[in-house]
């Protein structure tokens, strides 16, 4: 239907509205003032090799600690796991919540890191 790729012909992207809202914004800034350019594209990198790196740096330090492995699996499997108990639930929910702000927080180091320190 309008040229999508399989699975995205129900739905829109996310976040395109904001995605066509910084595309017409760097588009009037690069008519303003072409000068900014390079500078713009600078600190544009800089943010996204400070995601990258540190996704990369909580892989490292956390090898077991990612987010989704600490949510309990629906149980429904081959094996007839039985379900998990409503205690055993609200705790990989705090430790799925902790693994989730450790990681932003380590993310939000390295982007400021990175942005500000060069």
């Amino acid at each position: 239907m309008y040229g999508f790729p399989l699975g995205f012909a129900s739905r829109r992207p996310r976040l395109l509205g904001w995605l066509i809202m910084a595309l017409v914004l760097l588009s009037a800034l690069a008519w303003a003032a072409p000068e900014q350019m390079p500078v713009i594209v600078y600190k544009l990198a800089l943010v996204l090799l400070g995601a990258v790196l540190a996704y990369w740096i909580d892989r490292a330090l956390f090898p077991y600690g990612r987010p989704h492995a600490c949510l309990p699996s629906d149980g429904g499997g081959p094996g007839g796991c039985a379900l998990p108990s409503e205690a055993d639930r609200d705790r990989s929910e705090v430790r799925f919540a902790a693994a989730c702000l450790r990681r932003s927080l380590i993310v939000l180091a390295c982007v400021l890191g990175l942005t500000l320190g060069l």
